[in-house]
């Protein structure tokens, strides 16, 4: 059954709009860092390093956790329509099922990318010029942003499930990233969702996740997907039969 729902999902998202946000906002981050890096290369001297900082200090914080709303607020969209929540209710599929699977594709995407975050990344560093090879960190730090990704997912997957404006979501998931932003410059990134993409990711570059943080960080990405998961399957039960 959980096979069959992310089969559904998958073949409701092949020709959605929101594969434009999924290829630009990555590509805007790109083109964003880089330019800022090229402007201000007499002060970044770690080169690929600096490169990245560039490039995730405006995707960890504004673009990825905006396309992450995005693209979990269109998961819902289709049954919030007319009356499809009801033809939802009614099918023979558990609400775990119905959740998981959304999660599971939402896993999919922000996998996607991080591969083309990476991608970009490699290709802007050619272009600067860049010398010497891509960071052999640079593998981890997208693994590590996708833990955090999918937890910012389950987070926007059950906002998106409870409230039926597709906007409202999104203007949630920008307004995380700004709180990530604060809580990770505070110190207090463990306890913000949203400020995991940037711990994971390196996003300043002066190691925002330190080797004791690495345990906290995936219990930390560990809670917040399971406990958002928890509440939207007990809602789908209770609330809404």
């Amino acid at each position: 059954m959980l096979f069959t729902v992310v089969k559904i999902e998958i073949l409701k998202l092949r020709r959605a709009p929101v594969w434009i946000a999924f290829f630009t906002l990555p590509l805007l981050a790109a083109v964003m860092g880089t330019f800022n890096y090229l402007q201000n290369i007499s002060i970044l001297t770690k080169e690929w390093y600096s490169l990245w900082t560039q490039h995730t200090i405006f995707s960890s914080f504004f673009f990825l956790p905006s396309l992450i709303g995005v693209l979990c607020a269109y998961q819902w969209r289709l049954e919030h329509r007319e009356n499809n929540w009801n033809s939802l209710m009614t099918l023979p599929v558990s609400a775990q099922s119905i959740f998981t699977g959304k999660l599971i594709v939402s896993a999919g995407l922000v996998l996607l990318t991080q591969t083309l975050t990476g991608v970009l990344f490699i290709a802007c560093g050619k272009y600067a010029g860049l010398p010497g090879t891509v960071p052999s960190d640079l593998p981890r730090w997208l693994l590590l942003g996708a833990c955090a990704g999918l937890s910012i997912a389950s987070v926007q997957l059950a906002l998106s499930m409870i409230v039926k404006s597709f906007a409202i979501p999104v203007g949630i998931a920008l307004m995380g990233g700004i709180l990530g932003l604060v809580m990770a410059s505070s110190g207090w990134g463990l306890f913000c969702p949203y400020s995991l993409l940037a711990l994971g990711m390196n996003a300043n570059g002066s190691g925002y996740l330190t080797a004791g943080d690495t345990l906290p960080f995936f219990v930390s990405c560990a809670v917040f997907t399971l406990l958002p998961t928890l509440f939207a399957v007990w809602w789908l039960k209770k609330k809404d039969v």
